[in-house]
């Protein structure tokens, strides 16, 4: 079985020549796919609550059977027979995944509509700003390639559709719900990261919290420069302010106001 499964990734393993960072191809993906997620989300954003369940259900399905070959493609095709820990499926664009196989069969309460904030005020934030630097998606072989494009798009879809269909995102707890469910998972994969880095002694730098350097630009140079315990409390607190000024956007176009106006004042009879 082993040497089958070894057989097919290594043949499917071909390589490219990345495309360019706003090439045609990029540019074109990206409005095309863009536009394309937008008209299905608000299609699909009066469907009942049954069907959103499905929708959400069937999308992480499928989300998990890619993740689960791309796995094996980087153990046989990449790493000769080796686990990459550095690639283990936890960051932060891998949580939809889990979430959306879980959250639409919870009970309807703050858990589930956290989960539900979270995808569109900090997955839908990341999937579109992987749009804006394709370095993680324009790879040098076409089955990541591939995936990679295809995954951060469906990132983009179940932000949409869970905003436009108001199941989270649009309310002023919202933000809140979502940012906890944040720094809880920046928690575990920190747990994670240090499992990984001091009891298996393999690199693992899940949320780019540490204790590895983080690989993105501005903090990278943070982390050299000061440390990863410095760096890591300010890269969290540029995404939450990130999550925090999409979320302003969502509640301004759905109410027509921001959600930090003036509070009318009570008059006593």
């Amino acid at each position: 079985m082993t040497e089958k499964l070894d057989a097919f990734f290594e043949s499917i393993a071909w390589p490219m020549e990345p495309f360019p960072s706003y090439g045609a191809f990029h540019i074109l993906y990206t409005l095309i796919g863009f536009a394309v997620c937008g008209i299905t989300a608000w299609k699909l954003r009066k469907v009942s609550d049954k069907a959103a369940r499905w929708i959400l259900f069937s999308v992480g399905a499928v989300l998990i059977l890619s993740e689960v070959c791309k796995q094996l493609f980087y153990y046989f095709a990449i790493m000769d027979n080796r686990y990459s820990w550095g690639d283990f499926p936890f960051q932060l664009c891998s949580i939809p995944m889990y979430l959306c196989v879980i959250a639409p069969w919870l009970k309807p309460g703050k858990l589930q509509r956290g989960m539900y904030s979270f995808m569109v005020l900090y997955n839908l934030l990341g999937g579109a700003i992987s749009f804006t630097e394709p370095s993680g998606l324009l790879l040098d072989r076409w089955f990541l390639t591939i995936h990679a494009c295809l995954w951060h798009m469906l990132l983009v879809f179940i932000g949409l559709f869970v905003c436009f269909s108001k199941r989270g995102g649009d309310r002023k707890s919202d933000y809140v719900g979502a940012t906890w469910t944040f720094i809880a998972l920046c928690g575990v994969a920190f747990g994670l990261n240090c499992f990984v880095q001091f009891g298996l002694g393999e690199h693992m730098n899940m949320f780019f919290v540490g204790p590895g350097d983080s690989p993105i630009v501005v903090f990278k140079q943070f982390s050299q420069w000061f440390g990863w315990y410095v760096n890591t409390p300010i890269y969290i607190f540029a995404v939450c302010l990130g999550a925090y000024a999409m979320f302003v956007l969502i509640y301004w176009l759905q109410n027509k106001k921001l959600p930090f106006g003036k509070k009318q004042a009570v008059t006593q009879l």
